[in-house]
């Protein structure tokens, strides 16, 4: 069961297009594991196209009304309406298709269209340390570099750029950890299968963790488990020799 979530105002600005790419990217594969926050999404982007088209619909409304009292009592010619050239209607429908803001009909449909409900034509399995398990689909178009292997640990980076931020594919092996470390910028972490624990609690598949420096953790896993993280500066070892590879955070994450 699903116990972490964005929270309200990052589905919102998801659902508005002004997430960065990055953080978008995680937030879709959030939504597509997560039924509670698909029907939300849903909800924001229907609330968001009414808000959109309601002054249209307003001002359609008004030229009806208009029209009606203006040939009120009137007999209308309607051999001179049909005759009247096309032009005139191009030009009104250009007029009302003015209206919408097409930059933010484009921002509404732009991450919602990485968020697919319905059944996937065709799985991804990735495989790492002899283990395999289902890329989220709004991955699928993203490259994916080499497995890089520290112990336990094997992280592969995803060739997307956005500033300064980094997003991976983070594999544990079973049995293994992170040591205790807090973060100079923010991380993103959603759990895709397995489980792990940390002093906060117990994470399981679909679970989306958003730390920063006021956290200090230190993630276990028994049966292994596979994440995608987001995050913007290396990590920062806090307790004993691993305080020494802080120099090799960025590596990690």
């Amino acid at each position: 069961m699903i116990k972490h979530h964005p929270n309200f105002n990052v589905l919102k600005e998801f659902v508005a297009g002004t997430l960065p790419d990055s953080i978008s990217l995680v937030v879709a594969s959030h939504v597509e594991m997560c039924a509670e926050c698909q029907a939300t999404v849903e909800l924001l982007t229907e609330q968001a196209a009414q808000a959109l088209f309601e002054p249209l619909e307003a001002a359609q409304e008004n030229e009806n009304t208009l029209d009606d009292e203006s040939n009120a009592g009137v007999a209308i010619n309607f051999d001179a309406i049909f005759s009247q050239g096309k032009g005139d209607e191009v030009d009104k429908n250009n007029d009302m298709l003015n209206l919408l803001d097409l930059d933010m009909i484009n921002q509404i449909t732009a991450n919602t269209d990485l968020v697919q409900t319905t059944s996937p034509t065709e799985n991804v399995e990735v495989e790492v340390a002899g283990q395999s398990f289902t890329l989220p689909r709004a991955l699928h178009s993203v490259v994916r570099k080499e497995w890089l292997g520290l112990g336990k640990i094997s992280r592969a980076r995803l060739d997307f750029e956005d500033g300064s931020r980094h997003a991976s594919l983070l594999h544990i092996a079973e049995g293994g950890q992170v040591p205790s470390h807090t973060h100079k910028g923010f991380e993103i972490t959603l759990l895709l299968q397995g489980s792990f624990d940390d002093e906060m609690g117990h994470y399981s598949a679909g679970d989306f963790v958003w730390l920063d420096g006021k956290h200090t953790h230190n993630p276990v896993t028994q049966e292994g488990c596979v994440c995608l993280t987001v995050s913007s500066d290396a990590l920062h070892f806090t307790k004993g020799v691993s305080q020494l590879f802080n120099p090799l955070g960025k590596y990690i994450y």
